[in-house]
């Protein structure tokens, strides 16, 4: 299946009438981003972009596209015969998957012709406010669960193709596992899950239960402890697998007094190793108000795959550069009271102070770099400027993604995951932000646009 008709109809009605009008062939740049963050965001978590270049390579309108769109009479047959040839060749900049993003970082930029770039808004923007999402929300997660581990066990609660991105995404931004087979096939993230409550309901006995669980899976495994009654569950498990149970799954009720509980009769038990795991409509939230609890990991489901409560960052897909009729490339942007887009294709550098991210700068060109370096300076410089501020640069956050059509590089779907996880560890600790400070907050840096305003954020 191709991913042509992942896309709206009004994308291919605008082709026509700039082919008809003789515009289509004309220079354009287009940008994606996100005009604000949600409430109480302190940044957002890009994922999603290695499955965009993916959908670019496979768009493409194969002979049933061509049937349906004819059937649809809204196309004429010049239109139809460009997307029966339509393959991008144009140039994509973007972040690297797994850096953080802030209000007007231009996360993509797409350069070709408008018959070129103008159908891909659609399937661009699904594929990185679905990942970003869950990604954005995912991040914070993990920020609070203090370095314990976390499963993404969400795939019932969404689409089944959605849910395989919600557990790439998850696993871009820090979580250890997924309870879905599929991730693990296509991007080899390690998988995780023994047994339901369906599983103990259908024995006689919670013990029988148990020791079939034990049997087939050894005494390592995770056994669900809040079927009946929680403190017997424990010790019958312990009695059948021994010391060397691996842990013990808490599901419902105050997750807080029964970890204490259930650490100290663990213990008592001589079963010191067992470690224990809290899931049950989980979130970042509930997670911090778990952090002094004897825990070790944590399965989180509904509140991770649909983004927290902000399914979309709300990214778009705007046209800011274009060509004239003069052969000139020309800035251009919507400019309504709230909805105003800064025109020309832009460039972003991270600010950082020795290895602390400062601010982010976005600047419409990149012949506008050196002329913001040497204003920073000079304002950096100044007699009343700290000395720490000599060690400032600039980070580049955009890369080649494709040129003249054509995939920068070679990645597997794996490969590319763990690059993005990589990335986004590093970009994470480059705000400096600690669990202690809780999941919400202003904006972690500002966006800022020249030398002035960044030395005045850094002063």
């Amino acid at each position: 299946m191709t991913s042509a008709l992942l896309t709206d109809l009004y994308e291919l009605t605008m082709l026509r009438a700039a082919r008809e009008a003789g515009t289509a062939s004309r220079r354009c740049v287009f940008e994606v981003f996100t005009r604000s963050l949600p409430e109480g965001r302190r940044y957002g978590a890009l994922a999603g972009t290695g499955r965009v270049l993916d959908a670019i390579a496979d768009f493409r309108f194969d002979t049933a596209d061509l049937r349906y769109l004819r059937g649809l009479e809204l196309l004429d047959e010049d239109t139809l015969d460009f997307l029966a040839d339509y393959r991008f060749h144009g140039d994509v900049h973007g972040y690297a998957e797994g850096e953080l993003y802030f209000p007007g970082s231009p996360v993509l930029r797409i350069e070709g012709t408008f018959e070129d770039a103008v159908m891909l808004e659609t399937v661009v923007l699904s594929i990185l406010n679905h990942d970003s999402g869950v990604a954005s929300a995912g991040s914070r997660m993990v920020t609070a669960a203090r370095g314990r581990p976390c499963i993404e066990m969400g795939g019932r609660r969404v689409h089944e193709d959605a849910a395989i991105a919600a557990a790439r995404a998850a696993y871009v931004v820090g979580f250890d596992s997924t309870s879905n087979l599929a991730a693990g096939a296509h991007y080899r993230i390690p998988v995780a899950g023994t047994a339901a409550h369906a599983f103990t309901l259908l024995f006689d006995e919670e013990s029988e239960a148990f020791s079939a669980q034990i049997s087939a899976q050894g005494p390592g495994t995770t056994v669900l402890v809040d079927t009946y009654d929680v403190e017997e569950a424990v010790r019958t498990a312990v009695e059948l697998a021994g010391p060397e149970l691996g842990a013990v799954r808490l599901d419902s009720g105050d997750l807080t007094e029964q970890a204490v509980r259930l650490r100290a009769l663990l213990d008592g038990l001589g079963a010191t190793g067992t470690r224990i795991t809290a899931t049950g409509d989980l979130d970042e939230h509930r997670m911090e108000d778990l952090a002094d609890a004897p825990l070790d990991g944590y399965g989180v489901g509904t509140r991770l795959v649909t983004g927290g409560g902000h399914p979309a960052p709300g990214f778009v897909y705007k046209l800011v550069e274009r060509e004239g009729s003069d052969g000139l490339m020309h800035p251009v942007g919507k400019q309504s009271k709230d909805k105003a887009t800064l025109g020309a294709g832009k460039h972003a550098y991270r600010v950082l102070v020795g290895d602390r991210a400062h601010a982010e700068l976005v600047l419409p060109g990149e012949s506008e770099v050196a002329e913001f370096e040497r204003e920073l300076m000079a304002e950096l410089t100044s007699a009343d400027a700290s000395p720490d501020w000599g060690r400032t640069s600039l980070r580049p956050l955009q890369v080649p993604l494709i040129r003249d059509g054509e995939p920068v590089e070679d990645l597997r779907g794996p490969e590319r995951v763990r690059r993005a996880r990589e990335r986004h560890r590093a970009s994470v600790a480059e705000l400096g932000l600690v669990a202690d400070d809780r999941p919400d907050g202003p904006i972690a840096i500002p966006t800022v646009t020249d030398g002035t305003e960044a030395a005045r954020v850094l002063r």
